[in-house]
């Protein structure tokens, strides 16, 4: 199959999501493990930073290889995939590249609206779209991340509520890095250093595939 649909793309940084819509247009299906990899996550934000970089950049290199001909995409892919792509790759990059100028016009349109300014219709407009962006991309995130926890983690979930407003600037760092490192550096892979792996025998759970 990896054949078939060209093998890896050395020349993008996120060859697994690529590899998917490749997959997907050639007419195959991808599913998720329930198995745990064990994977240390960055644990700086030295470190955390490019990793985010390389993903944002490989998304971006994604969505632009892909979308060289929509039409022939879509004939592969189905109108239903066509627009879920779109917005996982597409979508994740423009919310992280946006998120700054969200924040800061709805704080300002926040201030008039307190010291009871004149909006006009286009700017309660565009309060009530910064609001719904924000609400529902925190909600998504927190709701995701709530699923995946277990129920000795989730007692410090507010600690994660509080935070996620910095967590998704840091994400629009990571974002506006990989558009400057797409146009200087596309094909740059800064890779993501890992504490030493734990022994398979030591790691707790089935590991059986």
């Amino acid at each position: 199959m990896l054949e078939e649909v060209g093998g890896w793309d050395p020349f993008n940084v996120t060859e697994d999501a690529d590899l998917g819509v490749r997959l997907a247009r050639f007419g195959y299906h991808t599913q998720t493990m329930n198995c745990p990899t064990y994977e240390t996550p960055p644990e700086s934000f030295a470190t955390w930073l490019p990793q985010r970089t390389r993903w944002f950049k490989g998304w971006m290199q994604t969505w632009l290889v892909h979308m060289r001909d929509p039409l022939s995409a879509i004939r592969d892919l189905g109108l239903g995939s066509f627009l879920i792509a779109q917005i996982l790759f597409a979508g994740m990059v423009l919310s992280a590249l946006a998120h700054p100028f969200l924040l800061v016009t709805g704080l300002v349109l926040a201030v008039d609206l307190a010291l009871a300014r004149p909006m006009g219709v286009w700017k309660s407009a565009l309060l009530g779209v910064d609001v719904v962006n924000v609400s529902f991309g925190y909600l998504s995130f927190l709701l995701l991340g709530w699923q995946v926890l277990d129920r000795k983690e989730r007692k410090g979930f507010w600690k994660i509520v509080l935070l996620t407003p910095v967590y998704w600037m840091m994400m629009s760092i990571a974002s506006w890095r990989a558009v400057w490192q797409l146009r200087r550096r596309p094909h740059h892979w800064e890779k993501t250093p890992h504490r030493a792996a734990v022994p398979v025998a030591d790691m707790p759970g089935p590991l059986s595939l």
